[in-house]
């Protein structure tokens, strides 16, 4: 993706994404206690980390960054604190939740969700010697990373494996809203299923007009819409919703064999219930935990840039799951088409 020509766009996007809300009804300028950050006696960086829509527990975007928190913990001897985003909360909370947690002296601060773009845009200024990062952001300043993502190739592949699946020679995609943000997971999926078979169809279904809770944290929604797609032929479902998507998997867990699922970021085959197991043929990765990881391990050594990181497909930021071995009758075939993704002999759009 050329993130540098789009942000005029993605500033739209922003307008109508700073008007969501989250999942948990807690307050914004307090972090989440539990057993990740209750450990605060590490000599190495002090990581503040402020959550997304959906929060701690997605399975999904949200979890990855905590996960690359963790390794951080264990590998840098960092120390850290959380911070939960509140139940349709104002711009000014975004906002103040980043100040807290520079203001307690935690360096570097990661923002986890490019709705978060314009609050580190200006926190940053206020605290010039801190690091921040935001996770698929398009921040401005010399102190500012952006950690962003190539999604279109890792769901170019999981649509390369749905094609390669699916019987019906239908499938579907759940996006949470359309954007920059979503499209290029629905672009890239529609593009893999087409280059193994273009007669394949691809049903679309969109859960909100906004990067809101509707979208982002609507089980109800994602079966919804699961149900409606699988009632229509689809035999592979793929998903880009967060905590949505877990109508998904709770839809395809009813299913006869050979009705598949597709998960999304994480592994979701690993943190789902044995019955949605049978029926989860892959998940398309995006590595936030990598990309946490590795910012926080240049904020240690004193090595962090400002402007974009990208993660792509060549540099192991995005690829897709095996778990369930479901997907070892054609995996030749998908390696194929990663080569050739790596090599650029073939190219995943990211727009629709």
């Amino acid at each position: 993706m050329r993130h540098t020509t789009k942000l005029a766009a993605l500033a739209v996007t922003v307008a109508l994404v700073v008007a969501g809300c989250a999942k948990k009804e807690q307050d914004s300028a307090a972090g989440a206690s539990d057993e990740l950050c209750a450990d605060k006696s590490g000599a190495g960086p002090k990581i503040g980390l402020a959550y997304d829509i959906g929060g701690r527990g997605d399975k999904s975007f949200n979890d990855l960054a905590a996960a690359g928190v963790k390794k951080s913990l264990d590998e840098l001897d960092a120390s850290c604190e959380e911070s939960e985003a509140g139940q349709q909360e104002p711009d000014s909370a975004k906002e103040e939740r980043l100040r807290t947690l520079a203001e307690a002296g935690y360096n570097p601060v990661v923002a986890v969700g490019y709705v978060y773009t314009e609050e580190v845009n200006k926190v940053a200024k206020e605290y010039p010697d801190i690091k921040f990062a935001i996770v698929d952001g398009f921040g401005e300043g010399p102190n500012i990373s952006n950690l962003v993502f190539s999604v279109e190739q890792g769901s170019f592949l999981v649509g390369v494996a749905a094609a390669l699946k699916s019987k019906t020679k239908k499938v579907g995609f759940i996006g949470g809203t359309r954007g920059p943000i979503i499209d290029p997971f629905a672009a890239g999926y529609k593009a893999g299923v087409a280059a193994v078979d273009p007669s394949i169809t691809v049903d679309m279904k969109w859960l909100s007009d906004a990067a809101d809770d509707k979208a982002f944290a609507n089980p109800g929604g994602g079966k919804t819409a699961a149900t409606a797609l699988y009632d229509a032929g689809s035999d592979v479902v793929f998903h880009a919703a967060g905590l949505s998507g877990g109508g998904l998997f709770d839809t395809v867990a009813g299913k006869p064999d050979g009705i598949w699922a597709i998960g999304v970021d994480s592994d979701q085959y690993q943190t789902a219930t044995p019955e949605q197991q049978k029926h989860i043929l892959t998940s398309s990765l995006k590595k936030v935990d990598v990309a946490v990881f590795d910012f926080v391990k240049t904020v240690k050594d004193g090595t962090a840039k400002a402007g974009f990181d990208l993660y792509d497909i060549k540099r192991d930021g995005v690829g897709y799951a095996t778990s369930g071995g479901f997907l070892d009758d054609v995996a030749p075939k998908i390696e194929e088409y990663k080569a050739k993704l790596v090599s650029g002999e073939l190219k995943a759009p990211s727009k629709l």
